[in-house]
């Protein structure tokens, strides 16, 4: 099975490459702005097209987007183009020559008021520009060919690019204290998980070739908590590694203000992706000694 994956240099299509290793029956072609044979810019469409016809997969896991959730707010024309007029192009190609797609969306397609986990059914009501480009992106897709499966994650953190908690972790380095936001939740997810969880997607269609098409998924880590919470987390398991450590001081999104409103709740209930495809992401107690042992430059297991 021939994948095409976009986003070379992404947590998750990083993740996806050590994954796939193990996979002898997988092949991933990368496809990035630069440094890969198969040039793909997200704000060209010339180069979505080029670089589908060019790889003709099987499946399309587009796993690049336009992140920089408070640049969004000065981007929105940038941030539409890429999260949500790019996957709809990307679904016209694939379904050119008969590909499926996996597009990778995000919790910030809620507002953050639900009083319990966001199923994928739920209402959609996003707040930023950030999260209207990528629901934008969903409904690209969902308009363009059935034959996808949507999948939203949150939190994500790895070795890899920027995320939490490798900014936790330098910002140890230099700090004895720091003040983190404790009144927004969510899912901390690991992208070696997601990794996993889109690889028994594209595993259950050799079997199935109609498993989830159509649907919405979402893949989360199984424990929720605070930005806070997660941070004392991330350094629990640094300390015991003899890493750098900060004391971490519980504060409010009142006095963290930032340029775009986050959801105060992002936690997302994975069910539907356990029960159809039979995976379910473990929380940072599980999962984070692997990212840390990757960060130390041990090999994979």
């Amino acid at each position: 099975m021939r994948l095409l994956v976009t986003g070379r240099d992404g947590q998750v299509a990083t993740c996806l490459a050590e994954r796939a290793a193990g996979h002898a029956d997988l092949e991933l072609v990368f496809a990035a702005r630069s440094g890969t044979d198969i040039p793909l810019d997200l704000a060209r469409p010339e180069t979505i097209r080029e670089a589908v016809r060019t790889v003709r997969p099987d499946v399309v896991i587009n796993a690049a987007a336009y992140t920089h959730v408070d640049q969004a707010e000065d981007e929105p024309d940038l941030a539409m183009q890429v999260n949500g007029i790019a996957p709809g192009i990307l679904a016209e190609e694939a379904a050119g020559c008969g590909a499926k797609l996996i597009q990778v969306s995000t919790d910030y397609v809620f507002d953050g008021t639900l009083d319990r986990p966001y199923r994928p059914d739920d209402a959609v009501s996003p707040i930023g520009s950030y999260g209207r480009s990528k629901l934008a992106g969903e409904e690209a897709v969902r308009a363009a060919t059935g034959d996808h499966v949507i999948v939203r994650t949150a939190w994500i953190y790895s070795p890899y690019g920027r995320n939490f908690l490798k900014t936790m972790l330098r910002l140890a380095e230099t700090r004895d204290a720091l003040s983190v936001v404790d009144d927004q939740y969510g899912n901390p997810t690991s992208a070696f998980e997601i990794a996993d969880g889109l690889l028994a997607i594209t595993g259950r269609w050799r079997r199935d070739k109609a498993a989830g098409l159509g649907q919405v998924y979402h893949l989360a880590g199984a424990q929720d908590m605070s930005w806070c919470g997660f941070a004392r987390k991330i350094f629990a398991e640094s300390a015991r590694r003899g890493g750098p450590v900060a004391q971490v001081k519980a504060i409010t999104t009142a006095d963290y203000p930032t340029r775009a409103a986050r959801p105060a709740n992002s936690r997302l209930d994975s069910g539907r992706l356990e029960r159809d495809f039979g995976f379910r992401a473990r929380g940072p107690e599980a999962s984070l000694p692997e990212v840390f042992d990757r960060l130390a430059g041990l090999p994979p297991a």
